[in-house]
C-alpha cells in the first residue's frame, strides 16, 4: 500500500463466519474506531510464561530501520485504478478536505489521487510524498477524533526516533491534526508498498499473516518503554459505549435482548479497564499497537514497516494477539513474545467482538459493511457474556 500508517484492506479476506473442520469459530476485529472488521482463524493458545519477569526493556529489538521508499510518483498498489476524485461520495468529500488541509500547509496536491476508500479514506496529495488520512466513518466529534490522533502521533514518532520500523508522520508538515470543517485528518508519509497483502492470494493470507507475527515481539518490547499517557482498552472504553448510545436510536439487526447484554459488556470492560492487573493478577500492562499489528505491517523494498496505529492504547499484548490464530501466536512466542495468559486472550477476544457489534453503529453511513459484520452476530451471541475473573 503507497500509503502512510493506514488502514489495512480486507476485502480479499474470506469472510465465512464460522472455520472448518470444526474449528471454533474466529474473532473479527475491528478497528478505525468502529467500524473496519476482518477475520482470523482460530484461537490463541495458552501456557506458560516465557518472557523473564520485570519491565520489559525498554529498547528498541530490531535494528535501527531503513528510511521509508519514498516514490510519489509509484503507481498504487492499495487501490489499483483508484483516481484523483472519483469512488464514492465519502471519498470525493475526503479529497477537498484533504486538499484544502494540504495546501492550508503549504502542500503543492495538485494531483490528489484515492488510494483506499473503505473505512478512512487515504488520499495522496500528489505530487508531494504525503498521504493524508481522513476518517469517514465515525461517530466522534472532531476534537474527540484529533484527541486519539495526538496519541497516535506521540507514539508514533516516539518509536521512528528509536529506530522502529514504523510509517512516519509526513516531514513536510507538522506533526499534529488538522481540523477541516467538521474533520480530523492526519497526513503521513507515502510509503511504496510492496507485495502488498491486499494482492495475496487467498490461500496464502495465513502463512503470510503467520511469519508477520514474528515480527511483532520487538515491536511490543520497543513500545514496553514508551513514557506518554494512554488510555486503557481505547479501542472498547469507551467507545462501545457511545456506539450502544446510537444503537439503541437505530438497533438495525439487534434485538432488545442484544442491546441489554451490549450494556452489560460495556460495564464489564470498563470495569476491567480501570484495573486490569486486578482483574488479571501477573497481567503486564504497556502500550501496544491496538489494532493486530501482524496485519498492518507493510512489505517495503528494504524491510517492513508498522502502520495504523490509531488505536494504541495501554493494554497487555493479549490485546494485540486476539483473533491472531494458533500458528501467528506460536510464531510470536518462537520469535521472543510473552505466551499469552489464555483466560486473559479469552477475555480479550470476547471484548474484540464486543467491538465488531459496536462497529454496527456506522452502518446507516455505510450499509455495505453491515453485509461483513452482521455475520458475526451469531458467534458473538452464541459465546458466553463477557465477564471479569
Amino acid at each position: 500500500m503507497p500509503h502512510a500508517a493506514a488502514d489495512r484492506r480486507d476485502r480479499r479476506r474470506p469472510r465465512r463466519a464460522g472455520a472448518p473442520g470444526g474449528r471454533r469459530p474466529a474473532v473479527r476485529q475491528v478497528h478505525d474506531g468502529l467500524v473496519r472488521a476482518r477475520v482470523h482463524r482460530g484461537r490463541g493458545a495458552g501456557g506458560r510464561t516465557s518472557a523473564r519477569r520485570g519491565r520489559p526493556r525498554a529498547a528498541a529489538a530490531f535494528p535501527r530501520a531503513p528510511a521509508p521508499v519514498l516514490r510519489p510518483r509509484a503507481r498504487p498498489v492499495r487501490r489499483p485504478g483508484g483516481g484523483p476524485v472519483t469512488g464514492s461520495e465519502r471519498a470525493r468529500r475526503a479529497v477537498r478536505l484533504a486538499v484544502t488541509a494540504g495546501r492550508r500547509l503549504g502542500l503543492r496536491a495538485t494531483e490528489p489521487r484515492v488510494l483506499h476508500d473503505v473505512f478512512n479514506v487515504l488520499v495522496h496529495l500528489a505530487p508531494d510524498p504525503v498521504v493524508a488520512r481522513v476518517p469517514s466513518l465515525t461517530i466522534d466529534s472532531a476534537e474527540e477524533q484529533a484527541e486519539r490522533q495526538r496519541r497516535e502521533l506521540a507514539v508514533v514518532s516516539w518509536l521512528a526516533g528509536r529506530g522502529a520500523p514504523v510509517v512516519p508522520p509526513s516531514p513536510l508538515v507538522p506533526p499534529k491534526p488538522v481540523t477541516c470543517e467538521d474533520t480530523s485528518l492526519t497526513l503521513w508519509q507515502y510509503v511504496d508498498e510492496r507485495d502488498p497483502v491486499a494482492a495475496a492470494p487467498p490461500e496464502s493470507l495465513e502463512a503470510r499473516l503467520t511469519e508477520q507475527a514474528g515480527w511483532v515481539p520487538g515491536l511490543h518490547q520497543a513500545m514496553a518503554g514508551y513514557p506518554g499517557e494512554l488510555t486503557p482498552l481505547a479501542p472498547v472504553v469507551p467507545a462501545a459505549r457511545r456506539a450502544l448510545a446510537e444503537l439503541r436510536l437505530r438497533p438495525g439487526p439487534l434485538t432488545p435482548s442484544d442491546l441489554d447484554r451490549m450494556e452489560h459488556e460495556c460495564a464489564v470492560a470498563e470495569a476491567v479497564a480501570a484495573d486490569l492487573p486486578g482483574a488479571f493478577p501477573g497481567a503486564r500492562v504497556q502500550a501496544v499497537h491496538g489494532d493486530a499489528p501482524h496485519y498492518n505491517v507493510l512489505r517495503i523494498e528494504r524491510g517492513y514497516l508498522f502502520s495504523d496505529f490509531e488505536d494504541v492504547t495501554l493494554a497487555p499484548v493479549e490485546w494485540d494477539l486476539a483473533g491472531a490464530g494458533p500458528q501467528a501466536i506460536e510464531t510470536y512466542v518462537r520469535a521472543g513474545g510473552r505466551r499469552p495468559d489464555p483466560a486473559l486472550l479469552d477475555f480479550m477476544e470476547g471484548a474484540r467482538l464486543l467491538q465488531v457489534v459496536a462497529a454496527l453503529a456506522v452502518t446507516p453511513r455505510m450499509p455495505e459493511l453491515a453485509r461483513m459484520l452482521e455475520p458475526m452476530l451469531p458467534q458473538w451471541r452464541a459465546r458466553p457474556p463477557l465477564a471479569a475473573p
